[in-house]
């Protein structure tokens, strides 16, 4: 039996583990059931390494520090309002 779009019956990913892998690379995770149930998702390295790395990423204030910014001067025309007629 063919998988249906990202789902694999698990019997079927094991069945066809080679091709399983090679559709995870090209088209994205693939999700592995048992008993119609969610159990694993197979895929590949650079999808992996980039969730990996997310945990990683800086809070706002220290990324924003980090800039090198420190000699970049805004400024801004202050706002006098609009005329108004009456």
């Amino acid at each position: 039996m063919a998988a249906q779009g990202n789902n694999w019956k698990l019997e079927d990913a094991k069945a066809r583990f080679s091709e399983l892998v090679r559709i995870a690379n090209s088209s994205g995770p693939q999700h592995v059931t048992v008993r119609g149930k969610g159990r694993a998702v197979v895929m590949s390295v650079k999808d992996y390494e980039r969730l990996k790395n997310a945990s990683k990423r800086q809070p706002l204030v220290q990324f924003m520090e980090g800039l090198g910014l420190d000699g970049l001067v805004i400024e801004r025309d202050k706002d006098r309002g609009r005329d108004i007629d009456f």
